[in-house]
């Protein structure tokens, strides 16, 4: 079962040529992304996050007072609310929260920092809004997961209240594509290559900064102080070095951190929960990481 849905999730991904242009990838993104709508009792609210767009989800049975605030991926050059709407609104469900996602501005019109300042000011929108930082977990995938890691760090740097806890999906940590699994998980990822990386990061960093810097790559940045973090990476990612190189940098660090690899699952999986029953598993886990956390 699980090879069959996820072959069929690869049958999508491959169902069109690979799009040159960023307006052709963030729709085709936006396009895969939301083959499946979100389910009839999810409520979605736009909101303004102090100039910030974003975009509130709940279901009945979440409560408002914890928050998940969420990052999309898409290298940060496209992404956006549409395409990770479905796991987004499905990750609150299972963790008991209403969510927040952020539609962050994007490379290569806006370069770093301009999504590290949009995080933050996401961040303090919520703080601001009276709810306690124990009471929001953060999270993201691939270049999401590297915002969720550069929130904290700068949160930590400034000596304010960190988050209950980090959710990171297919975690971009290296901006230097130095893991070896770019190469070993090249023949059998349908997404992310080497040379597709290096064009994202070029459009991202200006070239005047060195990528290990932490909140460029934040597998080169100190760990001590973290909070809880789980990690999620499919076995068939080119990324999956940066996964598995974070944690191990992390519980060098005392992090309490979870490391999952899940067999045959591509980058950012969960995003297609609705028809990959190992998309709904990884949120459930998710969930439960984040209720377990968060007060």
């Amino acid at each position: 079962m699980a090879h069959s849905e996820i072959d069929a999730i690869r049958a999508l991904l491959g169902s069109k040529p690979r799009p040159v242009g960023w307006s052709e990838r963030r729709q085709r993104l936006d396009e895969v992304g939301s083959t499946w709508p979100v389910a009839p009792d999810v409520q979605c609210e736009v909101v303004d996050c102090d100039g910030v767009a974003g975009e509130w989800s709940i279901v009945p049975a979440s409560g408002k007072s914890r928050v998940l605030l969420y990052f999309h991926g898409g290298g940060y050059c496209s992404g956006s609310i549409v395409s990770h709407r479905r796991l987004v609104t499905e990750a609150g469900r299972d963790a008991g929260t209403r969510t927040l996602a952020i539609d962050y501005r994007r490379a290569p019109e806006h370069p770093y920092p301009a999504a590290h300042e949009d995080a933050l000011t996401a961040w303090r929108f919520l703080r601001n809004q009276g709810i306690p930082a124990a009471s929001i977990a953060i999270g993201g995938d691939s270049a999401g997961g590297n915002l969720t890691l550069g929130l904290i760090n700068r949160l930590r740097a400034a000596g304010e209240p960190l988050p209950a806890c980090a959710w990171l999906i297919s975690p971009w940590t290296d901006l230097t594509m130095s893991g070896s699994t770019l190469a070993t998980k090249d023949a059998i990822d349908p997404l992310i290559h080497k040379a597709y990386l290096a064009e994202l990061a070029d459009a991202y960093v200006p070239p005047s900064i060195d990528r290990r810097d932490p909140l460029i790559s934040p597998l080169f940045a100190d760990l001590t102080g973290f909070p809880p973090v789980l990690i999620q990476v499919g076995s068939a990612e080119t990324l999956l070095a940066d996964a598995t190189r974070f944690a191990e940098a992390a519980g060098a660090a005392d992090v309490d951190v979870t490391l999952q690899i899940w067999p045959h699952m591509i980058h950012a999986w969960p995003v297609w929960n609705a028809n990959l029953q190992d998309g709904r598993r990884a949120l459930a886990y998710a969930g439960q990481f984040i209720r377990t956390h968060i007060r």
